[in-house]
C-alpha cells in the first residue's frame, strides 16, 4: 500500500520515514519568483520573499500528471489532499485516479478530501498509516478514515491574515476586524472544509490560552487521539503550547512539526495550527 499526500501535509523527517508518506508538491509564486513546496524548499527564504514583495503570493495545485506518476505501478494507493474547498489539489488527484484505473496503472486508489489543511492533513495520513499497520482491509480503512475526518477539529492562531484575505480564503471583513481592533483572531475549520472566524481575543497570551480552552470544549475521547501542532518559524511558541496542552489534557500523543511552504504562505510568520 502506498500513502500519498500533497505538500499541505506538514511532516518532519521522522514522521515521513516512519509512515512512508510521499508528498506531491504545490508551487508558490511571489512576483516573478517560483518556489516548489518540496523537501528542498527553504521556508525562511520563502518568508523573506513574502515580506519583501508588494504582491500577494499565488499558489498552484499539482497537475493530474504529477499524481499519475506516483500512482503508476502501484497495487493499492491512499491519497490525502488539502480541503477541496481551499485547493484544486483534490480535483487533480481524483482525475489522476480515474486515469490510472482506466489505464490499469493501479488496482485500487482512494482519494480522501481531508476537509482540513496543514497538521490536520498530517493526522489523516497518520490515521491511515495506523490502520495499515493493523492490517485493516481497504474498505475498512476508507470507512474508518472517513469517520475520522468528520471528527477532526482544526484551529489556527495567526499573527497576520493578509495572505488569507488576499487569496479569498478569509473574508475582507474578518481581515479588517483583525487590523482595526488589534485583536488576535482564532480561526477554525468547518465541517465543509472552509475556514471561519471562531473568536476574537485581545492579547497574544490570552488568545493562546483560549485556543487551549477550545480543546477541552470541542474535543472528545482525547486519550485516544493525537494532537498535532504546526508552526511557522516559531518553534519556541509551539513547544510552550505543547507543554500546556500536555499539562491539561491526556492526548495519546502531541506532535510538533515545522510548517511547509503552503502553510507558511497562509499562516505567515508566527502562525500556529492545531488539530486533534
Amino acid at each position: 500500500m502506498k500513502l500519498i499526500s500533497d505538500s499541505g501535509c506538514d511532516v518532519d523527517d521522522k514522521l515521513r520515514s516512519e509512515n512512508a508518506i510521499c508528498r506531491v508538491p504545490l508551487s508558490i509564486r511571489i512576483g516573478d519568483r517560483e518556489f516548489i513546496d518540496d523537501d528542498a524548499l527553504d521556508v525562511q527564504r520563502l518568508l523573506k520573499a513574502m515580506k519583501e514583495s508588494s504582491s500577494s503570493p499565488e499558489t498552484a495545485s499539482p497537475s493530474p500528471g504529477d499524481f499519475l506518476r506516483e500512482y503508476a505501478g502501484q497495487d493499492c494507493v491512499f491519497v490525502v489532499t488539502l480541503s477541496a474547498k481551499l485547493s484544486a489539489t483534490y480535483s487533480s488527484a481524483v482525475l489522476a485516479a480515474r486515469m490510472a484505473l482506466e489505464q490499469k496503472l493501479a488496482r485500487f486508489i482512494h482519494v480522501f478530501d481531508s476537509k482540513t489543511a496543514s497538521v490536520g492533513e498530517t493526522l489523516v495520513n497518520l490515521k491511515i498509516s495506523e490502520l495499515i499497520r493493523r492490517n485493516c482491509g481497504e474498505t475498512e480503512i476508507v470507512e474508518k478514515v472517513s469517520e475520522y475526518i468528520k471528527s477532526l477539529k482544526t484551529f489556527c492562531l495567526l499573527e497576520s491574515l493578509d495572505n488569507l484575505v488576499k487569496s479569498g480564503r478569509v473574508s475582507k471583513l474578518i481581515g479588517r476586524l483583525s487590523s482595526i481592533l488589534s485583536v488576535n483572531l482564532i480561526l477554525g475549520g468547518t465541517e465543509e472544509g472552509t475556514i471561519e472566524l471562531v473568536e476574537k481575543v485581545r492579547g497574544a497570551q490570552r488568545a493562546a490560552r483560549r485556543l487551549i480552552d477550545l480543546i477541552g470544549e470541542k474535543g472528545e475521547r482525547l486519550e485516544e487521539r493525537i494532537c498535532g501542532i504546526a508552526h511557522v518559524n516559531c518553534r519556541q511558541k509551539a513547544e510552550a503550547l505543547k507543554q500546556e496542552i500536555q499539562r491539561r489534557f491526556r492526548f495519546r500523543d502531541v506532535i510538533v512539526v515545522d510548517a511547509s511552504g503552503i502553510t507558511a504562505v497562509y499562516g505567515n510568520e508566527g502562525g500556529l495550527v492545531i488539530a486533534f
